[in-house]
């Protein structure tokens, strides 16, 4: 999956993650219709390990761009990280990938850093089902 062009490339390619991807148990993964050109991701993508990645994207396929995301992880009720396109001009550690970034621990909420695998012109969940992935090697 490598553009955002096709509604129907990208909802076929969603609900074929969990025979994609050997890391992945199933999905409860969505797609919304939400206008002529646009659609809304929503749901879980779980894993065999108990991880979860909680997705919800909103696309426009006429102009093959996400308009906007928030992607968590979770193990068990813990929140490990998270990404969002909130912008934060007085942060200027973020400015390479404003406004794409990563909550971490320890101070999840406050502590930021760049995120340059995240973009709204590419899909972004494959890199974060391998992050995902990487954790559990």
């Amino acid at each position: 999956m490598t553009n955002l062009l096709s509604r129907p490339d990208y909802e076929r390619w969603l609900y074929a993650i969990p025979v994609i991807f050997a890391s992945v148990r199933s999905s409860s993964l969505r797609f919304f219709t939400t206008s002529a050109t646009t659609g809304l991701v929503q749901g879980i993508v779980f894993f065999h390990s108990g991880h979860e990645l909680r997705v919800s994207e909103l696309i426009d396929f006429a102009t093959g761009e996400i308009l906007d995301y928030g992607y968590e992880v979770w193990r068990s009720s813990e929140k490990l990280y998270w990404y969002d396109p909130q912008p934060h001009p007085d942060d200027s550690t973020l400015a390479t990938t404003n406004p794409h970034h990563k909550h971490i621990p320890p101070e999840i909420k406050r502590d930021r850093v760049p995120a340059p695998e995240l973009s709204f012109t590419k899909p972004n969940l494959p890199f974060l089902i391998q992050e995902v992935e990487q954790i559990l090697r």
